[in-house]
């Protein structure tokens, strides 16, 4: 690695990765962009299933698709790959050793698959007693779906988000995914948290622990508003498009160019807002002076909006609500996105070089952190690319140990 000015948050700490796809991998690229040294384990040949998810990939010398896909570089940043075989005895012996070198033990297999392998939590314990592990499964490892196999889609769709995103029914809409893989990435998050708390409790009491994290369980966290909607009323929320259930108008409108999202926060703001679009009546009729008055209503204020819109830009249209000092913004793009002046400014693309010395530009860590900044130190690896300094590490430290 580099040298760094500032130290990192978790340098020393080191993270076996027997994780693979977004959920478990989104985790330990935040702990690896912290400081931490962390160990990706694939299987031979193939290495984490993401490797093939595409198109794009990063190109060969030969201009041949390398095992570089987009899809694999979005959460496999400053980690070392080492392929094993788990279904051999030599591979588990060698998990086992860097297990034992390790702090954190992070997988997402089937509940019961590594200990038939002799790789479970407990197997583990044995050779490093206060190992944190997390498992990170689709439904836990207890309930009546314990068994099944999850992947995000699936999640969306059982854990409830799913239900809530699109137009209505009246509006020709379905029920339709967030455009990424967004619960598996919630669980990431956290898987991160947990790792920590539990670190902190181990340098505490010397004592580890097993987090049993759940896809399912994470989703149905984070439905946060909504689901507590019902809790207290009792009604199923539907999907209203991009309308707030509590809050109006917070929403998307259409101008004479493209789509502006407005976010009135509340009545000073609507008030601003309607005189901006020339329509201050608004703010003093009686179907909408209030915010709980304008949701009920908002039907009949989002047609009034839309109408007062229709006749000016995006761009002309989000500079003066702006002015007014009410939240707005054009709905950009991808591409838009990444080539903002604010998100070039705020370092979110990153520009690194793979082992091979191929140009990479990735999305940066939105931490920024005035002490223990995050680092961008390895680009995505091939497969097994760190074999050999892995197994250097593990012997030099066994000698240590034995010494």
């Amino acid at each position: 690695m580099s040298d760094h000015p500032k130290p990192a948050s978790l340098e020393g700490l080191r993270v076996l990765d027997l994780s693979r796809i977004l959920a478990g991998p989104t985790s330990t690229q935040l702990l690896a962009d912290l400081g931490a040294d962390v160990i990706k384990v694939e299987r031979p040949g193939a290495g984490d299933d993401t490797r093939g998810w595409g198109p794009p990939f990063v190109a060969n010398a030969d201009g041949s698709d390398s095992d570089l896909s987009a899809y694999f570089l979005s959460a496999n940043r400053n980690k070392r790959s080492i392929a094993i075989d788990l279904a051999t005895e030599d591979g588990v012996t060698l998990v086992k050793r860097l297990a034992a070198i390790s702090d954190v033990v992070i997988e997402n297999y089937k509940p019961g698959d590594l200990a038939r392998r002799g790789l479970g939590y407990d197997d583990i314990c044995k050779v490093k007693p206060d190992i944190v592990w997390c498992a990170i499964s689709g439904f836990g490892q207890t309930g009546p779906y314990a068994d099944r196999t999850g992947y995000d889609f699936l999640i969306q769709a059982m854990g409830g988000i799913m239900s809530i995103t699109g137009d209505s029914d009246e509006n020709g809409g379905r029920p339709v995914k967030v455009g990424l893989g967004i619960a598996d990435v919630m669980c990431g998050m956290y898987a991160t948290v947990g790792i920590l708390a539990a670190l902190r409790h181990r340098d505490h009491t010397g004592e580890g622990q097993y987090i049993d994290l759940a896809l399912y369980d994470a989703q149905v966290a984070w439905l946060i508003n909504a689901a507590t909607n019902h809790l207290v009323s009792g009604k199923i929320p539907g999907r209203i498009g991009n309308r707030h259930p509590n809050i109006a108008p917070y929403q998307t409108f259409a101008t004479a160019n493209g789509d502006i999202a407005v976010a009135v926060g509340n009545d000073q703001q609507f008030q601003r807002f309607t005189a901006t679009i020339d329509r201050p009546e608004l703010s003093e009729d009686p179907r909408f002076r209030r915010n709980r008055d304008r949701v009920v209503n908002i039907d009949a204020l989002d047609a009034l909006i839309t109408g007062a819109l229709a006749h000016d830009t995006a761009e002309g249209w989000v500079e003066r609500i702006l002015a007014a000092e009410v939240p707005a913004g054009k709905v950009a793009d991808i591409g838009q996105v990444l080539s903002d002046p604010h998100t070039l400014a705020r370092e979110m693309v990153v520009e690194m070089e793979t082992h091979g010395a191929q140009p990479l530009r990735l999305l940066g860590n939105p931490l920024k952190m005035s002490a223990t900044p995050v680092r961008f130190d390895r680009a995505p690896p091939h497969v097994d690319q760190d074999r050999d300094d892995i197994l250097q590490l593990l012997r030099g430290l066994e000698m240590n140990a034995r010494s």
